[in-house]
């Protein structure tokens, strides 16, 4: 079948089919034509020893077509793979530092011995090995030689490839263009491109992303220019500067907090300070938040000085806390890993129920370390991220108590079976995706810690067939409320939906989730959501549909969300 499809897609026979004025001598033309046309056709898919015939039949009673053509084919044995030299010419062919690229090179390529010969496949086996040539160390690098040696007679094929490198290249200095309001030193350091190492396309993608993902412009294009000294070769940046100033108006929609309205606005170079200052204000239907950020420019080492404010007013379970927060410190982001260091205050006004207001005060130091390691930030397949906080604290008032806060994060995806080819690779059998979370705030049991340095769990990301924080430490008049210990995990079985032997942008999951909230390890008791549902690979994130049965509530709950955070 793949064969008459092929021809009857590309055969040039087919273009005068409709035609009917043709005469018998340009016919014949035609037809001796189309028959070298097959050969060639039938080439590249291997078969070069096919034999075709083309049979001609008057059909003077038909209305349609006064002569058809009939096209006989028997293909024979494809031509299959007897061996595959790969040579280099350049700097990469004799140096002991590049003896690990040329063996990868050579081990990647994909069209060994014992495979069927095609065109296709010839032209993506020489394009693989070109791309794994220029990617480090040889931009520059191109085919100088290739030949395919095909024996009819033995159906086999002797495959020959030559790769010059060109030169190896190291990074040189960024040269920036079309900048206007902020200072090349900024930008530098926004970048982190590492000057005087050696090429790497990742590389240049990495800092190409790093000044895409600042705010600072509209679009980031980055070029190596490959024209001067290999040695310090410029990385030339094509920038468009955002606007100054820029509101954003949001509206959203989650099973936690229903319908939320935002507003959000940036001011990228405060007058004087030069600092980024970033406002916003959240609305649904349990949480109100308004609370600003003005963050410094980077130091030499990607350090920036970072203070905020925040006040909420949040309605959870019949308790509504009011608090404010004021935070100042110091935080340094790279590709994997982010830490924050960071003094705080936090004041909360909590009443539960029926129960008196208690408001709570308390000051704090705080370490954050965060380590992301997935193959893609967006939408992961596989990988894993952890993060810990610690903290040390003074409760503030008539009584003050010290106290320390501890809060541990992992995810983690496991990919199930071997790689089979598609559209790209893929496992049928899908992957794991697995989360644990513990935290404890350890201070003695009348210490007046704020609920916000407190914890609870539930809803579309923690624990599913729970509301949003729904799961806590139940007061006397029904309320929940934070809890000074708290542990989640969650197991989920991620399985791509196969539509025509090929994964498809959907997928299934089955999932158990897992949490406990409470004042004492103790009386930590887990409460347990069991279900399933799909995912959409969205081009901006993955789309989560669920649904979720509560053991504890025997309710059962939809959860949607959309994209993805560690």
């Amino acid at each position: 079948m793949k064969i008459r499809d092929l021809l009857l897609k590309h055969l040039e026979l087919q273009r005068y089919r409709s035609l009917t004025d043709l005469d018998n001598t340009e016919l014949a033309r035609l037809m001796q034509a189309a028959e070298r046309n097959a050969h060639d056709l039938l080439a590249t898919q291997g078969y070069f020893a096919a034999q075709v015939t083309l049979k001609l039949t008057l059909t003077p009673e038909s209305t349609t077509a006064p002569r058809d053509i009939t096209l006989t084919v028997v293909p024979g044995e494809p031509v299959r793979i007897n061996a595959v030299q790969v040579d280099f010419t350049g700097p990469i062919a004799d140096a002991a530092a590049d003896a690990s690229l040329r063996n990868t090179i050579r081990s990647d390529w994909p069209l060994g011995p014992g495979n069927p010969f095609t065109q296709d496949a010839w032209d993506d086996a020489k394009t693989q090995a070109l791309r794994n040539l220029t990617v480090q160390r040889f931009p520059t690098g191109e085919i100088s030689n290739s030949l395919a040696d095909i024996d009819p007679d033995t159906q086999t094929a002797q495959l020959n490839v030559t790769l010059a490198s060109g030169p190896a290249y190291r990074f040189g200095p960024l040269d920036l263009r079309g900048l206007q309001r902020y200072n090349a030193e900024l930008v530098s350091r926004l970048a982190q491109l590492p000057t005087g190492a050696d090429y790497s396309q990742a590389q240049l993608l990495q800092t190409q992303q790093r000044l895409a993902d600042s705010g600072y412009f509209d679009s980031v294009f980055l070029t190596l220019d490959t024209s001067g000294d290999p040695q310090a070769a410029p990385v030339v940046a094509q920038l468009r500067e955002a606007k100054l100033q820029k509101l954003v108006l949001g509206v959203g929609f989650s099973t936690d907090s229903g319908p939320r309205l935002s507003v959000e606005h940036t001011h990228h170079q405060l007058p004087w300070l030069q600092w980024r200052a970033i406002s916003k204000l959240s609305l649904d239907k349990d949480t109100q938040t308004l609370g600003t950020e003005l963050t410094g420019p980077p130091d030499a080492s990607n350090w920036r000085w970072v203070t905020s404010a925040q006040v909420q007013h949040q309605d959870l379970s019949a308790t509504i806390t009011n608090s404010q927060r004021l935070r100042a410190g110091r935080t340094q982001g790279n590709d994997h890993i982010d830490r924050n260091v960071y003094l705080q205050y936090d004041h909360a006004l909590t009443t539960s129920g029926t129960d008196p207001t208690i408001a709570s005060s308390a000051i704090s130091a705080n370490y954050a370390w965060t380590r992301r390691d997935f193959d893609d930030i967006r939408t992961p397949t596989q990988g894993y991220g952890v993060a810990v906080e610690l903290g040390g604290g003074l409760t503030l008032g008539a009584d003050r108590q010290p106290y320390t806060r501890t809060l541990t994060r992992w995810l983690g995806y496991v990919p199930l079976g071997k790689l089979l080819p598609g559209d790209g690779l893929f496992m049928r059998a899908g992957r794991l995706a697995l989360r644990a979370e513990a935290a404890a705030v350890v201070a003695k049991a009348d210490a007046n810690v704020p609920s916000t340095q407190e914890f609870l769990t539930g809803g579309d990301t923690t624990v599913r067939g729970y509301g949003y924080q729904e799961i806590g430490v139940v007061g006397s008049s029904g309320s929940v409320t934070a809890g000074r210990y708290m542990a989640s995990g969650s197991f989920e079985w991620q399985r791509p939906i196969i539509v025509n032997g090929k994964p498809s942008a959907w997928e299934t999951a089955l999932f158990v989730d897992a949490g406990a909230v409470a004042n004492t390890v103790k009386a930590l008791e887990a409460k347990v959501g069991v279900g399933g549902g799909v995912r959409w690979r969205s081009p901006v994130g993955p789309v989560q549909i669920d649904l979720a049965y509560g053991v504890a509530t025997r309710k059962v709950r939809l959860h949607m969300s959309v994209g993805f955070s560690f």
